[in-house]
């Protein structure tokens, strides 16, 4: 018998199985896995009886809260695409998203009425408008709102068996950095085999309580949309990050679980309202959506109590690849643990990994050889919405190509050097930020840091320092210079630290490098010489240029 893998199922089996349990706590408001499924069929019913039909877009623009963890099932018990919006995006964006997708309706929070208003008149396909929380405030909202739809609306439930397991159930956009953002599908098998894979490779079990601190507009939340459900777990919800906020529901509601992207996991350990609150029940903090440090996967362990790792995956993975945990064989001592469990990590069940040069060939488990991360696994998307040439290209060789450069080792754990575009090339040499990164984030006066190329007249480009201090420390120019040379080989060092109150990040953390750049570059960003062919030596092997003038230059750098 072939059952159609559907995350439909998750929740069919959390109703039957765990009825009277705490299945969302979201503010004021408690359901129970029965209510949280009753909503979700009214909602399915409701989407049905508007005319919404099979394989049509359903669009959501909000923050964290119950109404969007029940559009991840109800938008699909329908039979139609959930499309979660990026809070954060420009207007412009999001109305290229929505009109790109084909989205026909869009539930907004009524926070997001004025930003909605400013790009309506743009949209070719969005006909209906619904507030989630509120009476409708604009006369092209319609009547009635979330709440009175569902209250009126006849229960639906789909039979699973006519389910096709290979059709479209999420619909995600990249972030657009470089260029117009990408919509991301994810069938049902998709998302139903990655979240059985992420529940085996985090032991989760099915009395876990997580707090929701990745928004869900961003690949369902990391899976824990899924895969929390599936074991009956409870759900809290958190709108907005605040760190007071969380160590308050942290305390109340006896959490166990979080995903926190690095600038959140610096403000937690930060903060100096952290020792007020009963932090116990916290037995898990994963780190991901940017790479991390070994001094903050130690403070989070020293100051939140509890455990630390890494993970790493991609909105086109839905998303998770690997996790970083000491494997049983490994047997790290002191602060090297801290180092792996910062490390990029290894596949969880499910992923197949390699680390490619140009021509697609492994490269050495070595820990030094650099290449490109590429990716197997049932998560990976079906392809990109309306762009055959950009899949055919994602995933040539039947292998997901990251764009992610990085080195593996004997061990099977991978380290991720830097995206393509931001390796840093100075007189021939590669030089990581990440690596640069890391080696200032272990200053004591350092809170967050970016390094970036700067034009140099001599090496082309040379890694420039970012650096945002903690309240009250002070640091100068010439003291983060020395601390990254008592560390790292001198032609890898900042030549020059600016200060910054803070850094500019993408709605799920990430430093958005591209916009910093663009000062230092002076229109030239997009001819900027950027790092693009997988597999080329590392900054510890032999330069590409072999002149003896620039050879000459760079012995003397490491002088």
């Amino acid at each position: 018998m072939n059952v159609p893998l559907t995350p439909i199922r998750f929740l069919r089996y959390a109703e039957q199985q765990y009825p009277q349990r705490t299945a969302v706590v979201c503010g004021k408001e408690r359901f129970t896995y029965t209510q949280f499924a009753a909503r979700v069929g009214r909602l399915a019913g409701a989407l049905r009886e508007s005319g919404v039909r099979p394989g049509d877009r359903v669009a959501f623009l909000s923050t964290n809260c119950h109404r969007l963890l029940e559009a991840y099932y109800g938008v699909v018990e329908a039979g139609a695409v959930l499309l979660p919006l990026n809070i954060r995006l420009a207007p412009q964006e999001l109305a290229y998203i929505l009109n790109d997708s084909g989205a026909c309706v869009l539930f907004l929070q009524c926070h997001f009425l004025e930003l909605v208003e400013s790009f309506r008149s743009k949209l070719t396909t969005v006909k209906t408008f619904y507030s989630l929380d509120s009476v409708p405030q604009a006369g092209w909202t319609s009547a009635p709102n979330f709440e009175a739809l569902l209250s009126s609306a006849p229960a639906y439930r789909a039979d699973i068996m006519q389910v096709d397991e290979n059709s479209l159930a999420e619909l995600f956009y990249t972030s657009g950095t470089s260029a117009e953002p990408k919509g991301v599908m994810l069938t049902h098998r998709n998302i139903y085999l990655h979240a059985l894979n992420a529940t085996l490779a985090l032991h989760t079990d099915n009395e876990s309580v997580e707090l929701h601190t990745i928004p869900l507009f961003h690949a369902n939340g990391w899976g824990v949309a899924h895969f929390l459900t599936l074991l009956g777990g409870r759900h809290v919800m958190i709108q907005k990050f605040d760190p007071l906020e969380v160590f308050r529901l942290i305390e109340a509601e006896r959490v166990h679980h979080c995903s926190l992207v690095p600038a959140m996991a610096t403000a937690l350990v930060n903060c100096p309202e952290r020792s007020k609150y009963d932090l116990s029940s916290l037995k898990r903090v994963t780190l991901g959506g940017a790479a991390s440090s070994p001094t903050l996967i130690r403070e989070v362990e020293e100051n939140l109590g509890c455990a630390c790792f890494s993970g790493y995956g991609l909105t086109e993975t839905a998303p998770v690849l690997t996790i970083s945990p000491m494997k049983p064989e490994v047997h790290w001592e002191g602060e090297q643990r801290y180092v792996g469990q910062s490390m990029t990590g290894y596949a969880i069940p499910g992923v197949e990994l390699r680390v490619v040069d140009a021509n697609d060939q492994d490269v050495p488990r070595d820990g030094h050889s650099m290449g490109e991360i590429i990716a197997r696994t049932d998560g990976v998307l079906e392809g990109y919405w309306r762009q055959p040439e950009a899949t055919t290209e994602v995933l040539r060789g039947g292998w997901f190509h990251t764009g992610d450069m990085a080195t593996w080792n004997k061990e099977g754990y991978i380290l991720i050097v830097d995206r393509k575009k931001d390796i840093i090339v100075s007189g021939g040499e590669n030089v990581s930020s990440l690596e640069v990164e890391k080696v200032l984030l272990s200053h004591p006066a350092v809170l967050e840091a970016a390094v970036l190329p700067v034009p140099d007249a001599t090496w082309g480009e040379v890694p420039k320092a970012l650096v945002v201090l903690k309240p009250g420390a002070r640091a100068n120019e010439s003291e983060l210079i020395d601390h990254c040379r008592a560390r790292l080989a001198h032609y890898k060092c900042p030549r020059s630290v600016e200060y910054l109150e803070s850094l500019p990040r993408t709605g799920t953390g990430k430093i958005l490098k591209r916009d910093l750049r663009k000062k230092y570059w002076h229109g030239r960003d997009t001819i900027r010489p950027e790092f693009s062919s997988p597999g080329t030596s590392d900054a510890s092997s032999e330069p590409r240029s072999s002149s003896p003038e620039t050879a000459a230059k760079q012995a003397a750098r490491n002088d």
